[in-house]
């Protein structure tokens, strides 16, 4: 009988370690998952000289600095694959090889040292590119020229480098701000969802533009349609999807304001479901709404305002896609041209342009709203950030 015990315990105590081994590695690889690399994208002038990196423990919020991992001019917005082997940079310039274009600039990255190799530069077809981004199978690169008023696509090869454009648009009109609207200045493309359409915010012509977008060759063909125009003056900018791809919330610039639209994915069309503002009611002055994120849980909605230094929080109705303003937070910086909000959706970076700072924010789970810490990072006149996981 003894003997039996024996042999009982002995089994009941290796399955103990058993689960203790399997719950000690399932957590040692979920804190794995909370480790990122943050890559800040800048404008090259002042004391900056092109892409910096911080490691970033999203548990603790603690940051470590990596420094300058590649020197390029002005790579004022960055992109990642999904799989973070490759970064892509717009090089915000109006001239490249002698032509009026900016660039787009092609890196593989080091996830263990975090360093950026160079693998090559290609002309973004327009001056002053404003944003780039992938479609969703990441064949190919979309990119926005801002002072050129055009988009394009450059295919993405086998070892991440860039083809010469695939596809290419030039917006023609004007807008209604004298100064601001008297050419078009496209400022924002993305692919939707299905990855059937691409999404572009044109700040001069106060409306988003919907291409037909041909996954095989890159190619892009307009959509006959006036469901997304909004008011003149108000400078579209910036697009984001809600999570599940319903509905599509549009950035005013000029106006500060957000417009929600319901997407048909099957057309391409988009509803007006709300306008709302970014601002205080009290604000006074000159402002720039800025950029637009979407919280990864899909129930929040973030706004940056330049002016008024602060990030506006919505709360996102899943059923109808209206937006409640729940916060304006200060950005304890001046000029939030951008912010990320971490995979975990934990922290927020507020990337101050012209206090040259970035300000991490946590983010309430549950109610959405933000709060600052003491996380500052001095970084020259810093403009986007993006993350990358490190395994």
């Amino acid at each position: 009988m003894n003997s039996v015990r024996f042999g009982l315990g002995n089994r009941i105590l290796r399955h103990l370690l058993l689960l203790s081994v399997v719950f000690l590695s399932l957590r040692s690889a979920d804190a794995a998952d909370h480790k990122y690399i943050a890559y800040v994208g800048t404008y090259t002038r002042e004391d900056s000289k092109g892409i910096y990196a911080y490691r970033f423990d999203a548990d603790s919020g603690e940051t470590t600095p990596i420094g300058l991992v590649a020197e390029t001019e002005n790579p004022s917005f960055l992109t990642l694959d999904h799989d973070g082997h490759f970064l892509y940079a717009v090089n915000e310039t109006e001239k490249y090889q002698g032509e009026a274009s900016g660039a787009v600039s092609a890196f593989s990255v080091d996830s263990a040292s975090g360093k950026l190799h160079f693998l090559d530069q290609v002309s973004s077809r327009g001056a002053n590119p404003a944003y780039i981004t992938l479609d969703r199978k990441e064949h190919y690169a979309l990119v926005a020229n801002y002072t050129g008023g055009s988009v394009a696509t450059f295919p993405v090869k086998k070892d991440g480098s860039l083809g010469e454009a695939a596809g290419f648009v030039q917006h023609q009109g004007k807008g209604f701000i004298p100064g601001r609207q008297e050419t078009p200045h496209a400022h924002m493309i993305v692919p939707s969802p299905n990855n059937r359409f691409a999404l572009v915010a044109d700040l001069a012509l106060d409306k988003i533009i919907v291409y037909r977008f041909d996954a095989g060759k890159g190619a892009l063909k307009a959509i006959d349609s006036d469901s997304a125009t909004v008011d003149s003056g108000a400078g579209p900018r910036h697009i984001a999807f809600g999570q599940d791809g319903k509905f599509v919330y549009l950035l005013n610039e000029m106006q500060g304001t957000v417009d929600a639209f319901a997407f048909d994915e099957h057309s391409g069309a988009l509803h007006p479901v709300q306008k709302i503002s970014t601002l205080p009611n009290d604000f006074k002055g000159d402002d720039d709404s800025a950029e637009l994120v979407v919280h990864p849980s899909g129930n929040f909605l973030y706004a940056s305002n330049r002016g008024d230094d602060s990030i506006a929080v919505y709360s996102i109705d899943r059923h109808n896609g209206t937006l409640k303003l729940l916060q304006i937070a200060k950005t304890q910086g001046e000029i939030p041209r951008s912010f990320a909000i971490d995979p975990t959706g934990k922290w927020l970076w507020a990337a101050n342009q012209k206090s040259n700072n970035i300000v991490l924010f946590q983010i309430d789970q549950a109610q959405g709203t933000i709060t600052p810490t003491d996380h500052v990072l001095k970084v020259p006149v810093p403009v986007c950030v993006q993350f990358v996981s490190v395994k």
